[in-house]
């Protein structure tokens, strides 16, 4: 037989491994993989905390007692049907931060409607602290007003009227302050 032609090279290959350190076994590999999932938990916890912390998730407070009282909701709103009123709503910029909010109410019959106790929740979307309350005085036969002072942003207004006590109107609109 022939011998090869190609010479096998008996030189040792260089390597940065140091004979003597510490294999990975078991437990070193399940020491690092629990530390690694406490890391991620420790994460997940600490944004749940400050997520919950900066946003309850309320919308209204005292959510399930509102959930009850859903049915005489809709039939309140079934007789405020019933009455055809028409109740504009009218922003004007009174200075850069203030802003006043004129209501004009009329019945079906187009005449002003007098003696109402109008009152508003001018409430932030994301925040319920910040929902300021309005109440407004009847400026002329018909006509309410009221003033308040908020920075710019979107806000709902939940407006309501009385007459004897009893709620006869409501109304839920967005509002885009500038």
């Amino acid at each position: 037989m022939t011998q090869s032609s190609h010479p096998i090279d008996k030189t040792p290959l260089s390597s940065d491994y140091i004979p003597g350190g510490r294999p990975l076994n078991g437990w070193k590999a399940l020491t690092i993989f629990c530390g690694l999932f406490s890391i991620v938990l420790i994460a997940n916890g600490a944004l749940s905390y400050f997520a919950i912390k900066s946003f309850s998730g309320e919308v209204i407070p005292h959510p399930y007692e509102h959930g009850l009282a859903y049915n005489r909701e809709i039939l309140a709103a079934r007789a405020q049907n019933n009455r055809n009123w028409r109740v504009d709503v009218t922003l004007n910029k009174l200075s850069p931060d203030k802003t006043e909010i004129s209501i004009t109410a009329r019945d079906k019959n187009g005449n002003m409607l007098q003696n109402l106790m109008f009152e508003a929740q001018v409430e932030t979307p994301t925040n319920l602290a910040k929902d300021i309350r309005l109440s407004f005085e009847e400026k002329d036969p018909g006509r309410y007003v009221s003033d308040f002072s908020l920075p710019p942003g979107q806000r709902d207004l939940v407006l309501t009227a009385r007459q004897s006590g009893e709620e006869v109107f409501r109304s839920h609109n967005r509002l885009h302050l500038r």
